[in-house]
């Protein structure tokens, strides 16, 4: 305004001065000057016109001169040289004063279009509202303009915002437009008439174009065109290429700012929850609102398969039947990121190789799947996925965003992990008070599964009577590897990194892709077993876990991958040591537990079970029997001529006696029948799965083994009850009863058995 208003004083002046020039030209005679100063005056005249006006306006000053001259001085040919001279010389220095003042009046308004902007654009804080209002400041410029701005898709420009308003939807990305997202430069174009890519506008008249990209993180994600009815001067276009400067500087500002924003909410929102579940739906939620997407799900790798933790946004049947039941290896783009660690963008979805097919037949577009870190893991256990129907770029600030969003949330799963752990050995802990000795062993290989990542399957083998015997297996024959139980030197074989870190509990990982896993364990065990049972062959890592106390290895966890060699990593090192020490003191105890049992149930002269056992064992098989609906019997035995042999050839001899029974009824003894001595000269036997005719067989046997043994000349015999289930009652009191009974019917008749 200041620049302005003094070009219009110069004017002024500069006014005055020609025409009081004229005047004295008029009125010179009246003052008494000489004809030869009318010259000089409308010389003046003559040069404050050109320098004013220009050169058409300085010539026709200058023939008025040259008339005026020769009417009242007369006209020499050196006096039209002059005033030609004038007018020249006048034109060029005001011609640099005109310009001067053109240039400070389009940089006022170039400068006054940036103030309003600066002055608007800090109170939108979303991109997407600052982009729309972008064309109110643009069609400022003069009668008959038009500003829009397009946003990026696959072949066009979406139309976001006009003024006026046109009736279509895109701007094609072959026109100006186009051009300058493509370049990431300015492009003018001062008439469209002789420029072969200008597509018009329906209902707009125009002469010039200039499109303008808007950057954002360095990259273009938006453009705007301005286009009017005259040429833009030199100093409107500067002034525009600031302007657009100016919004793209408070693009990067608002991602910025938004994600700023997000992180911190996430950030806040972490300390709140208390499972990976709850922070899985918190992130999910804050994220799918933030970046304006429609659905989102948070997948767990879980061996086989990759189990959803969370979603979000999805209520299509389908999906929801792929969300319950998981995304099988090797399926879908997310088992891709979790493979190369990469994240994944596109919005052709659907078109997409690979893909959920589920998702895509509902034409799914727009699709990011993003790792999520967690420290020392070689892959990311945790993927999130978000998008939504329809197209739209993944623009450069929120493929960043959401890996900040990604890190951030893996620090916060860290920290639900390694909870998770503790609360798994807390269960294993009150398991121990609660639970028989074998029942924890399945418990403990079923929770290092869960939380020792890369695991979907293993087992357990604990120390027994100098074996390691299979005790809980998951994915595998546990029946059938208990068929090869391993010596403490296979072990040390199979675990491979010496008796020194052996002892010290150290877990080591075997992967398929450098070791063939198959041929150290058929060298360990027995390959029949192994390949079977074991499924040894597909086992693609294994970490095994000594679990030592005390320096006495107690037992050997072995977690398994059948499909990933690369499953297993520092974390899942880490989440195996961390199980190490707890589980070594619970195995122990459990030990301890066993063996002081098993002191309580057990007769110390003859080893074999006592009428604790036979009790306890009594009751769990009658009413397994009476469940599953099978036969079970049971006898009752009194040495006869145990009393002679103790009273002639004393105590020791008599129980020596006891425990030449005992062996050899234990060498007869089937696989699954119960052996007991039920106190001093009585024994007893439970055979389950054995109706009476079977059971009288066995008997039979016993009797005739007895019968065999003989001290100093002195046989023993044997009288014997049986009673079986259904037949002789249903409940441990009655068959014991009918049992016994008989037993004392036997003595009474002098037989050998009594059914």
């Amino acid at each position: 305004m200041n620049r302005a208003f003094s070009w219009s004083a110069v004017n002024l002046v500069y006014g005055a001065i020609a025409a009081s020039a004229l005047i004295f030209t008029f009125f010179s005679d009246f003052l008494g000057a000489q004809p030869s100063y009318k010259l000089p005056f409308l010389m003046i005249f003559t040069a404050t016109t050109a320098s004013i006006y220009g050169l058409k306006w300085g010539f026709a000053a200058g023939i008025l001169s040259a008339v005026l001259l020769a009417r009242l001085a007369g006209l020499q040919a050196w006096d039209g040289l002059l005033l030609l001279l004038s007018v020249l010389i006048a034109n060029g220095i005001g011609g640099s004063l005109r310009r001067a003042h053109r240039h400070a009046r389009m940089l006022a308004r170039s400068h006054q279009l940036l103030a309003e902007a600066l002055e608007g654009l800090p109170a939108l804080e979303h991109r997407q509202p600052l982009l729309a209002s972008l064309p109110q400041h643009l069609t400022k410029f003069g009668s008959g303009a038009h500003a829009s701005v397009g946003l990026p898709q696959k072949h066009a420009l979406r139309l976001l915002a006009s003024g006026p308003t046109l009736g279509a939807q895109e701007i094609s990305a072959e026109g100006v437009v186009g051009r300058a997202f493509r370049e990431g430069r300015p492009q003018y174009v001062p008439d469209v008439r002789q420029e072969p890519s200008f597509i018009a506008a329906p209902g707009i008249n125009t002469l010039a174009e200039l499109a303008l990209p808007l950057f954002e993180r360095g990259e273009v994600v938006a453009v705007f065109n301005l286009e009017t009815e005259r040429p833009f001067w030199p100093e409107e276009v500067d002034g525009l290429i600031r302007f657009a400067e100016t919004v793209s500087l408070h693009l990067d500002r608002l991602a910025d700012l938004e994600a700023r924003r997000l992180l911190s909410d996430l950030s806040v929102e972490l300390h709140k929850v208390t499972s990976l579940e709850e922070a899985s739906e918190m992130a999910l939620s804050l994220l799918l609102q933030g970046l304006s997407l429609r659905a989102g799900v948070v997948w767990e790798v879980r061996g086989a398969r990759m189990q959803a933790l969370a979603h979000a946004g999805v209520d299509e049947p389908t999906l929801l039947e792929v969300l319950r039941e998981g995304l099988p290896y090797g399926q879908g783009r997310a088992w891709d990121v979790y493979a190369s660690g990469k994240p994944f963008f596109t919005q052709r979805y659907a078109e997409e190789p690979g893909g959920v097919q589920a998702l895509q037949a509902l034409g799914w577009r727009t699709f990011a799947a993003h790792p999520i870190p967690t420290p020392g893991s070689p892959r990311s256990r945790y993927i999130l996925v978000v998008g939504t129907p329809p197209e739209r770029n993944w623009r450069k600030a929120e493929q960043e965003l959401l890996l900040l969003f990604c890190r951030t949330l893996g620090i916060g799963f860290e920290r639900l992990i390694e909870k998770g752990r503790h609360e798994g050995v807390s269960r294993l802990v009150q398991a121990l008070l609660q639970q028989p000795s074998e029942n924890l062993y399945q418990m403990v290989l079923e929770e290092a599964i869960q939380q020792v990542p890369g695991s979907e399957a293993g087992s357990l083998m604990v120390l027994e009577n100098g074996l390691y015997r299979y005790k809980a297996a998951v994915g595998f024959d546990l029946e059938g590897l208990q068929a090869a139980p391993s010596t403490a030197a296979d072990m040390l074989n199979w675990y491979g990194l010496g008796e020194e870190r052996l002892h010290q509990g150290e877990p080591r990982i075997l992967s398929g892709e450098t070791t063939p896993i198959y041929e150290v364990s058929h060298r360990t065990a027995p390959p029949a077993v192994v390949n079977g049972a074991g499924r040894v062959h597909e086992i693609q890592a294994n970490l095994c876990l000594p679990i030592a106390f005390r320096g006495e290895v107690l037992a050997y966890l072995n977690l398994d991958n059948l499909h990933d060699p690369q499953a297993f990593g520092e974390d899942s090192l880490r989440a195996a040591q961390f199980f190490a020490a707890p589980l070594a003191t619970l195995l122990h105890d459990s030990k301890t537990h066993r063996l002081l049992e098993e002191a309580a149930l057990t007769d110390p002269l003859t080893r074999l079970p006592n009428r604790r056992a036979f009790d306890k064992a009594l009751a769990e098989e009658l009413e397994r029997a009476v469940r599953y609906g099978y036969p079970l019997s049971l006898i009752v035995m009194d040495l006869k001529g145990f009393k002679a042999v103790n009273d002639r050839l004393g105590h020791p001899t008599g129980d020596l006696a006891l425990i030449r029974v005992a062996e050899l009824l234990e060498k007869e003894r089937r696989s699954g029948d119960y052996l007991f001595r039920w106190g001093g000269d009585e024994f007893a036997a439970i055979f389950p799965h054995t109706d009476k005719a079977e059971a009288v067989a066995v008997t039979t046997r016993y009797a005739q083994i007895i019968e065999s043994i003989c001290f100093n000349g002195l046989r023993l015999g044997v009288n014997i009850g049986l009673a079986a289930y259904p037949e002789d009652g249903g409940s441990p009191e009655k068959l014991l009863s009918t049992a016994d009974s008989r037993m004392y019917e036997a003595k009474a008749m002098g037989v050998p058995l009594k059914s």
